[in-house]
């Protein structure tokens, strides 16, 4: 190449850095370099923001599967104890059990911001620090399904990953690994710190050995909201001193004389009362004279059938007459966090009250209900059998002495109170089951009900009015909007050029 041809490459070349052309490729060039700049700049930011703020991540799940329950922060936020969640593991090892211990992981940074300093997740590998374990004694060490402590002070609960997660039963009776469906690690927390928490817990007496039905789920209601939950038999022990509740869950046989005898002193209390029994029936057609005699002195009645209802805003969708929903009346109602939801009942018997000075019914019928016989005749019908009036599915009586009162609170049905009823949020038996302990047990209402959260639905889900409008204009307005701007100022400054 010449000396010629290398001095006109360079006029050329000069000439181009000097043209329009060059001018605006080099503003281009800037600007978009300048953007991605300030788009990393703005990532690092949120990305420590959200770090040290984990309740400014944005859930556009459907079902919210990372956010917080409002009662949660509601309870965290007023909680004045110090507590300490240990995740027994270590975090990488943690988050890498899968999607819903990664889920997990989000809730538990929220609960812990939203306590205001008062509980802090810490990671503890027992494996390289097993004389962690030592302190707690009375945790099951050699159980494998362990997977965090909860502690306050000198109180302290452990929970497994049947607390924290669901998962198929099958695969795992079947192939004997973990198939996770959904976390429940938000309502295991929030109901162990409420456990440990807790100092003096109403101790709740819950009889057994006359072929009671299942109980466990009432159980466990009662320890998640901090009762503490003993089972005795009065035929060989008498009711602990201190209770102030007694359970008896539809037994299928009948109580003897000296276990009557039993209940009836304690509840009399010496004259000073302030005891309470929530007694359920049996849903079969069992013989109990002396339980029938016993809430005959206390001036209620069971009926010898179910209780039916035929007005049809009060049935269940697909289920038979024997499924309604009930009618609160004016006790226990006040203090529901949601009135509005009902409470459902399954196959109950009817309660009568005999004497309203001293007893009263607690949920109703509509007057389009009736009682079908436990063996009706071949003509029996319906419509023949609907008495024009409500119908007690639930009732209590009082007797009092010395500025004090005891109880017999009866539910018509033990299926109110099984696991299918008591874990659906859309019902209100759980709340307010646990509303009538801490009520007459004059106890706060702290009780938390959480539904599990599934990440099985991946559509986003933004349903909160404010933030859908949010989005919508910022995605389909201010966006567009910027961006037609930028493209008509550009051409409108080329054009006069």
């Amino acid at each position: 190449m010449d000396k010629n041809t290398k001095s006109t490459e360079k006029r050329g070349f000069k000439a181009f850095l000097k043209s329009r052309k060059a001018r605006y490729g080099a503003v281009a060039t800037g600007i978009v370099l300048g953007t991605v700049a300030i788009v990393i700049v703005i990532n690092i930011i949120v990305g420590l923001l959200v770090e040290r703020f984990p309740e400014l991540k944005l859930d556009l799940t459907s079902n919210s599967a990372y956010a917080l329950n409002e009662d949660t922060v509601d309870y965290m936020s007023h909680l004045d104890k110090d507590v300490t969640v240990y995740i027994l593991s270590t975090e990488d090892g943690f988050i890498k059990n899968g999607e819903y211990f990664v889920q997990a992981k989000n809730l538990l940074e929220k609960i812990e911001s939203s306590s205001n300093g008062k509980l802090k997740i810490e990671y503890v590998d027992t494996a390289s620090n097993p004389s962690f374990t030592q302190k707690y004694t009375n945790v099951d060490w050699t159980s494998s399904k362990n997977i965090a402590l909860v502690v306050c002070g000198e109180q302290y609960k452990a929970l497994t990953l049947e607390d924290c997660f669901e998962y198929d039963e099958q695969s795992y009776s079947t192939y004997g690994y973990y198939n996770f469906t959904g976390t429940k690690v938000e309502q295991a927390v929030i109901t162990a710190v409420l456990n440990v928490t807790t100092e003096n817990k109403i101790i709740v007496d819950i009889l057994k050995g006359n072929q009671e039905a299942d109980y466990s789920a009432i159980t466990t209601l009662l320890n998640n909201n901090a009762y503490q939950v003993n089972e005795i038999t009065l035929l060989t022990a008498d009711i602990d001193k201190d209770a102030q509740f007694v359970v008896l869950y539809a037994p299928s046989v009948d109580l003897d004389d000296t276990a009557i005898k039993k209940l009836s002193d304690w509840l009399e209390n010496g004259g000073k009362y302030g005891k309470n029994l929530l007694y359920v029936p049996s849903s079969q057609n069992t013989n109990t004279p002396n339980l029938n005699a016993f809430l005959e002195e206390w001036k209620l009645q069971l009926s010898d059938g179910f209780v039916f209802e035929t007005s049809q805003d009060h049935l269940l969708n697909g289920v038979s007459e024997f499924a309604f929903i009930t009618d609160y009346t004016e006790y226990y109602k006040d203090k529901l966090k949601n009135p509005d939801v009902p409470v459902v009942t399954l196959q109950s018997r009817g309660i009568t009250v005999t004497d309203e000075a001293t007893a009263h019914s607690l949920l109703n019928t509509t007057d389009k209900a009736g009682i079908m016989p436990y063996n009706p005749p071949e003509d029996w019908k319906y419509n023949d059998a609907v008495t024009g009036k409500t119908i007690s599915v639930a009732a209590e009586s009082i007797k009092s002495g010395n500025d004090a009162e005891s109880r017999v609170i009866v539910f018509g049905s033990d299926k109110i109170f099984s696991q299918q009823f008591l874990s659906i949020n859309s019902f209100n038996n759980s709340a307010y089951l646990v509303n009538i302990f801490n009520t007459v047990g004059k106890k706060s209402d702290d009780s938390v009900t959480i539904e599990s959260k599934s990440l099985n639905n991946t559509e986003l889900g933004v349903t909160d009015a404010g933030t859908a409008a949010v989005m919508f204009v910022v995605f389909v307005i201010v966006i567009p909007v910027v961006i037609l701007v930028i493209g008509l100022v550009t051409w409108l400054r080329r054009r006069n050029k």
